[in-house]
């Protein structure tokens, strides 16, 4: 195999891979392999027809197509490895001569990490970030912990009003007829929780349980479908149940259910796990400051391939998450009437903001020979296999020589980011006064 890099403009570049006569051949051949016992020859029973004979029959082309797909990975990784360059993108692949007892000639179209020109990194000024908390902020977080041990009771004697939990059958029409997805049964619904279109939930206060309502609404004008957006709609409902909430009384039997000897202990450790929360909340949130900064002074031109190849690992991240809670990501997408290409475009920022970091954090990396001990990558693995109740030695063997270059380079941008934001300045933000504010507002 041998291939040939050609610099495009834009940090592009196209490799042109020649994959050996023989070796294409072996791929010709799996294709055979693949195919024979779907392929009928009268004279020959099912899946014994020798390749000479099918490719006599269909033309030699028959097989070039999974013999391509066969050929390809294989010979892109090599090119991958042996090309030199450091590609940050899929590549885009195209066949350019392909023929029995050729050699096997395809492209493949990738982008190239770009040259980044690297701004102020040191003594960067970012905003100082307030992590005090307020008697106000504890007794918030302590109502949240009293809603959480809530309970629900059934009511069977008034009518439903905001706050309770129902149960409603429910279904939509408009001009009197129904429409698709505007109805449904035995469906859980908060009222005050907003989960309806505008008005629904509060025309259910005073319904009564087993009466039909009718709920008068119109559907807003950016509403998902757009066949029902900006018209008016009747919704006719039956509340099935009302559950209402009943809070525990915020008192020392309270603090002992949750593990503490008294309301004071409770209130202390809820104010100390805030404090905690905010340290490293404001340590996050000056890390993102400065690499803003940061990258507002740097020069970089990110391929619009390399951009592209992280909004899809950024789709294929959302799509993991929602498999672990039970849903596929086309069924997200109906559910939440988004289409792929508005997804796409949703996640294009913050997909150019994590490039963009990585880039600023690396060429930090090179600044300042910030290096990777092995001491690091060791504690990484053990951080790993804590995270998923495995041996470090069994993480280790999991992660292999590439997994380890990754990790290497995802410590080496951690402390990259961690020096940055250690030689920030924190200055307090600027206070507008109203004078001036007024002044402005005129």
């Amino acid at each position: 195999m041998s291939v040939q890099v050609e610099k495009l403009d834009g940090n592009m570049a196209k490799l042109t891979i020649t994959v050996e006569a023989d070796v294409f051949e072996k791929a010709l051949d799996s294709a055979f392999q693949k195919n024979r016992t779907r392929i009928n020859v009268q004279g020959f029973r099912k899946g014994k027809a020798p390749r000479s004979v099918i490719e006599k029959l269909y033309g030699p082309e028959v097989f070039y197509e999974d013999a391509a797909n066969i050929a390809i990975p294989d010979a892109y990784e090599k090119a991958y490895d042996e090309c030199g360059e450091e590609i940050v993108s899929q590549p885009e692949i195209e066949v350019v001569s392909m023929a029995k007892g050729e050699p096997f000639v395809f492209t493949a179209t990738v982008a190239l990490r770009p040259d980044v020109t690297l701004g102020k990194y040191k003594g960067v000024e970012v905003d100082a970030v307030d992590v005090t908390v307020s008697d106000e902020d504890v007794e918030e977080a302590l109502k949240k912990e009293q809603e959480k041990q809530a309970r629900r009771i059934d009511v069977t004697d008034r009518a439903v009003k905001s706050g309770d939990e129902t149960v409603i059958d429910f279904e939509g029409f408009v001009d009197g007829v129904a429409f698709e997805g505007g109805k449904g049964e035995d469906y859980p619904l908060t009222i005050g929780s907003g989960a309806f279109i505008p008005g629904f939930e509060d025309a259910l206060i005073g319904a009564e349980i087993g009466k039909e309502t009718d709920v008068n609404v119109t559907f807003p004008e950016d509403y998902q479908a757009k066949e029902l957006a900006g018209k008016a709609a009747v919704f006719k409902c039956t509340v099935k149940s009302i559950k209402e909430k009943q809070l525990p009384e915020l008192d020392d039997e309270f603090a002992s259910d949750a593990g503490f000897d008294s309301l004071k202990d409770y209130r202390e450790s809820i104010k100390s796990d805030l404090e905690t929360r905010r340290l490293s909340d404001a340590k996050t949130a000056k890390q993102d400051a400065v690499i803003d900064k940061i990258i507002e002074d740097s020069k970089m031109d990110i391929p619009d391939a390399m951009l592209e190849t992280e909004q899809k690992n950024m789709v294929n991240e959302f799509a993991q998450r929602m498999q672990g809670q039970g849903l596929t990501f086309q069924q997200y997408l109906q559910f939440s009437g988004m289409t792929m290409d508005k997804f796409m475009e949703q996640v294009k920022p913050q997909a150019l903001s994590r490039i963009q970091s990585r880039l600023v954090l690396e060429e930090i990396a090179k600044a300042e020979n910030i290096t990777v001990s092995e001491e690091d990558y060791e504690s990484e693995l053990k951080t790993m296999a804590e995270a998923y109740a495995l041996e470090a030695d069994k993480v280790k063997d999991m992660v292999g020589a590439e997994g380890r270059k990754q990790i290497e380079k995802d410590i080496l941008v951690k402390k990259a980011l961690e020096f940055a934001a250690d030689n920030a300045k924190e200055v307090k933000p600027k206070k507008t006064s109203k004078k001036k504010a007024e002044t402005t507002e005129e």
